[in-house]
């Protein structure tokens, strides 16, 4: 008897003993696995700040230059049109000529591509602001370009590697550096111009105004749409096969892919109602489509989490059922509504291949004004940006890819604040 008992608590013992070495193997499998998932974070976000960072900043050459008339054509008293057509580039080449004295015409090609093409509407911008520096000398900034930019920031202990920049032009670059007039500061332009195909002036105003006119157009269209739908579905709508069928549709199309709402937004809103392509308006009529599907799912789920006890006493007092719904359910369960509309408009906000399908990937250089501009949205500016050669692209893809992680970011701790902020415990 008593052998029986030992045999019987060894038994147990060895598996009390197999139970615990499981569960100790399962959490090392799970900290592994948030390990992992960190390491991976961490190695993607690192090497997009290690190229990303560098964007907002931009190398200029400081000298000090004449604003001749004779060679500008202009005096005090020009009005704007006339300082719009004045050759400042000109100008510039002159003044580089005169002080860095090229020998024969290769040399001063080469001098001359090392300042931007900008940097000819640098100088009308001062003078328009004050057209009486006209022939006084003046101390600025010149934009240098993109070759100049990536070497000074980035490969200039690599000289002798250097593909892009000759060895004259190094000589000057490297006498510039020594005399402190080459230097770098914030990128001002990165956020105030558009795109450009020169990657020292292309900057990403007009895809940001462009994906807030297209996040406006869906948050106006989606939020009150996908509410109605939710308040419909769980307090109105019959039990019975077709809202069942309806149901059923709405979780399926939280789970279509993107590229799919493109294709549906051109074939009907372009093809068939002709609205203008690459604008705010049809790229947020194609993502409400895409995000009414999440509003829907998470308004129905927070109408269900408001107490069957607060409809109860409304019912007990008289009220009708719109006045309970839209009295009563409807504030409790706004707070939820708010964040799954956030958290969809997010989603929204990183997508690209429905916004492709309908023509937002054009090359736009103005800035928007209204919804029915020409416009493109980050994630497209992104995708075009990586899909340039030359190697001032990368580092500006990067750095878009910061501002609509920091987008993303924002809204999604708005989400969690709002939340906790107006969400009530039962």
């Amino acid at each position: 008897m008593t052998d029986n008992l030992i045999t019987t608590r060894e038994k147990v013992e060895h598996s009390m003993k197999r139970r615990r070495a499981a569960e100790s193997r399962f959490r090392v499998y799970g900290m592994a696995s948030v390990l992992f998932g960190l390491l991976c974070l961490v190695v993607l976000f690192g090497n997009i700040l290690s190229k990303g960072t560098s964007a907002f900043t931009q190398t200029f050459v400081t000298t000090e230059i004449l604003l001749d008339g004779d060679t500008l054509g202009l005096t005090s008293k020009s009005d704007d049109d006339e300082i719009r057509r004045a050759n400042f580039d000109g100008l510039i080449k002159n003044h580089l000529k005169a002080t860095m004295q090229p020998d024969g015409r290769k040399e001063r090609r080469q001098l001359y591509s090392l300042i931007s093409s900008g940097a000819s509407w640098q100088l009308m911008e001062e003078v328009q602001a004050d057209p009486s520096l006209i022939g006084k000398t003046i101390s600025i900034d010149l934009l240098a370009d993109d070759d100049v930019d990536q070497w000074f920031k980035h490969d200039r202990e690599l000289e002798g590697e250097h593909s892009r920049l000759s060895d004259v032009q190094l000589k000057w670059l490297n006498g510039w550096v020594d005399s402190g007039a080459l230097h770098t500061k914030f990128n001002t332009r990165f956020f105030t111009n558009g795109d450009s195909r020169e990657p020292e002036m292309a900057g990403i105003h007009g895809a940001i105004k462009g994906t807030l006119l297209t996040l406006m157009v869906t948050f106006l269209l989606s939020f009150p749409i996908g509410v109605a739908a939710a308040i419909y579905l769980e307090e109105f709508a019959p039990k019975n096969k077709i809202t069942e069928f309806v149901e059923i549709n709405i979780n399926n199309l939280a789970a279509v892919p993107s590229i799919t709402f493109g294709l549906l937004g051109l074939a009907i809103f372009i093809n068939i109602f002709g609205v203008a392509r690459s604008t705010p308006l049809v790229g947020g009529l194609v993502l409400t489509l895409m995000t009414l599907p999440t509003i829907i799912i998470s308004g129905r789920a927070a109408i269900k989490a408001v107490p069957p006890s607060i409809r109860e006493a409304a019912y007990g007092l008289g009220a009708s059922k719109m006045q309970v719904v839209f009295h009563h359910v409807l504030p409790l369960a706004l707070p939820g509504m708010l964040t799954g509309t956030i958290i969809g408009m997010a989603q929204a906000l990183g997508e690209t291949a429905p916004l492709l399908m309908i023509g937002m990937v054009a090359f736009v250089v103005d800035v928007p004004g209204f919804v029915n501009d020409p416009s493109t949205v980050l994630p497209v500016q992104i995708f075009l940006w990586s899909d340039s050669p030359e190697r001032a692209f990368t580092e500006r893809t990067s750095g878009a890819i910061i501002v609509l992680l920091g987008f993303l970011i924002v809204m999604n701790t708005a989400a969690v604040m709002l939340r906790r902020r107006l969400e009530r415990r039962w």
